[in-house]
């Protein structure tokens, strides 16, 4: 039984995002109800074990809350079939992950009465349990409009982020810094480790591993006044 203001649970998603958001929320306390199909069960199966796989409709038509985690140029066609099916109910909360959108993806839902929420936990993740772990030293980017805003910012908590509020309109301009930090730290620390094999360095690596994290550590701290108390983990091995 779910206790007082706990939700059931389901996800949109099998990939590296949803089934960890999903963990996350039932160590909140939520019921998860299901999940759809992914490429990798065994991955999903060990995050989640024996939770129910249904298709995306039938996901929303038993959920009280539905976590979207899909690829960037699948979330508006998705969100607009469900509506089409008539999947979407009054009251429901829907929140997406994508850091791109705001709620305004979700107008098909929103149309049948449903509650937008976009939540995106800024960490590289991996789809294993270690992202648990990564979500508890994090942030959270989170857009809603404003009389539901504080129930994004609670869902966010309960991932173990905090929670720092993006409007509408400057959720471009965050997916784009967003992407900046992780496709440059991951391509720069890729030609590092490629110049050092050419030299011959043993796993080179390991041998960054300490100077790359010190540094981004450094000018993190620098940029934002950070104390280290609270930094977002990127996976640059």
């Amino acid at each position: 039984m779910k206790r007082e203001g706990r939700l059931g649970v389901g996800i949109i998603g099998a990939g590296k995002v949803g089934p960890v958001v999903g963990a996350a929320l039932a160590g909140s306390g939520h019921a998860l109800v299901a999940i759809t199909a992914g490429s990798d069960r065994d991955r999903v199966e060990a995050i989640l074990p024996g939770l129910p796989v249904l298709d995306a409709a039938e996901v929303v038509r038993r959920s009280e809350l539905v976590v979207i985690a899909v690829p960037h140029d699948q979330l508006p066609d998705l969100v607009a079939g469900l509506a089409e099916v008539g999947a979407w109910q009054p009251g429901q909360l829907v929140l997406h992950t994508d850091p791109a959108y705001g709620t305004s993806v979700l107008a098909p839902a929103m149309a049948k009465g449903a509650i937008p929420l976009a939540v995106h936990p800024a960490i590289a993740f991996t789809g294993t349990s270690m992202d648990l772990r990564l979500l508890t030293n994090s942030f959270a980017a989170v857009t809603a409009p404003g009389p539901v805003l504080p129930i994004a910012q609670a869902l966010a908590v309960e991932l173990g982020c905090e929670p720092v509020v993006i409007t509408e309109e400057d959720r471009a301009d965050y997916a784009e810094g967003i992407a900046t930090a992780t496709q440059f730290s991951r391509s720069i620390v890729q030609q590092s480790t490629t110049l050092l094999a050419k030299v011959g360095v043993p796993n080179p690596g390991l041998y960054l591993s300490t100077l790359v994290h010190s540094t981004i550590d450094h000018t993190l701290a620098e940029a934002g006044g950070n104390d280290g108390s609270r930094m977002t983990e990127m996976d640059l091995d």
